[in-house]
């Protein structure tokens, strides 16, 4: 109505208004609404303004839930299925993962035990760490990636790459893992599936020597070692996506400002009270810390008359 009237002003209001049977109260209250927006409609501006800018900062990667858990923090009160709305007309939505798998297993190799059995929990830090390898395709042929990832607070805390998906590559990310963390002997599983890089003579000779329990499930089977398979689906979902690197180098740059730039100090979980791998494991030694200060603090004895 008031389009027609913008684009044909010789008609005049009130002839158009009589003839529609359209009160001239009602007509100049969709006027003041065009010129002013209701509070509704400029909070929703504002809400999505604030949509737009953290899911680009999620690199496009965040859904309404983790959206709404940034805005949560950043003290903004908004119900949830609003800021699905708003995804919705603002054309935002997240990503979703898919699964591939590489290792191979040796069938002459001696394998270690499950000590997992699919129970991917852990009471603290470095108790339990889940590994696997994948392959990112680059222009100069694959780039292997092998990383660890710990039970307790998903962080990613080694990882590396390289051209052969050989025995050095994950041995070279278990060092990298052990010169990083504070590892106690006898009291970290180091958890694997089948593959003939995780059976080799290299891989348990050193995680004998740091008192490491090695643990393997099947090779092949998603569930047996789903807290590794699961950094895959992430990695290709939110790093790789499709994209097409044309070097090594150019592969990796893209995994370390994904893992280490974003996924282990920013990308929120609500597994982990929608917090990030990081903020999960400095909230566990804060709590820790003050546990034990709490303990040693004097008790003084009761008054008695």
């Amino acid at each position: 109505m008031t389009a027609l009237l913008d684009e044909h002003p010789h008609l005049g209001v009130e002839p158009v208004l009589r003839e529609l049977h359209i009160a001239s109260s009602t007509y100049y209250r969709w006027r003041r609404q065009e010129q002013e927006p209701c509070e509704r409609r400029r909070r929703d501006a504002e809400l999505t303004e604030q949509i737009q800018r953290i899911h680009a900062d999620s690199g496009g990667i965040y859904g309404s839930p983790r959206v709404h858990a940034v805005l949560r923090r950043e003290g903004v009160h908004v119900g949830r299925k609003r800021v699905e709305r708003l995804m919705r007309e603002a054309d935002l939505a997240g990503v979703s993962p898919r699964r591939k798998g590489f290792t191979r297993r040796d069938p002459k190799a001696t394998l270690a035990p499950d000590l997992v059995n699919r129970d991917f929990t852990a009471p603290g830090p470095n108790r339990l760490w889940v590994t696997d390898l994948t392959m990112i395709p680059t222009g100069e042929g694959p780039l292997w990636l092998s990383a660890i990832r710990d039970a307790f607070s998903r962080r990613v805390v080694a990882w590396e790459t390289s051209a052969c998906a050989d025995a050095d590559l994950v041995l070279s990310s278990l060092e990298y893992a052990l010169a990083s963390r504070e590892v106690e002997p006898g009291k970290l599983v180091h958890h694997a599936d089948h593959g003939c890089q995780y059976t080799s003579i290299k891989l348990t000779t050193r995680l004998l020597r740091a008192g490491i329990e090695a643990s393997m499930g099947s090779v092949g089977d998603s569930y047996d070692n789903a807290l590794a398979e699961n950094l895959w689906m992430l990695v290709k979902t939110e790093c790789v996506r499709g994209r097409v690197f044309a070097t090594r180098a150019e592969a990796n740059l893209a995994l370390f400002e994904y893992i280490d730039g974003f996924y282990n100090s920013r990308r929120i979980q609500q597994r982990l009270g929608y917090l990030s791998p990081i903020e999960f494991e400095e909230k566990h030694y804060t709590d820790q810390a003050t546990a034990e200060q709490a303990n040693l603090e004097p008790r003084h004895p009761a008054l008695t008359s």
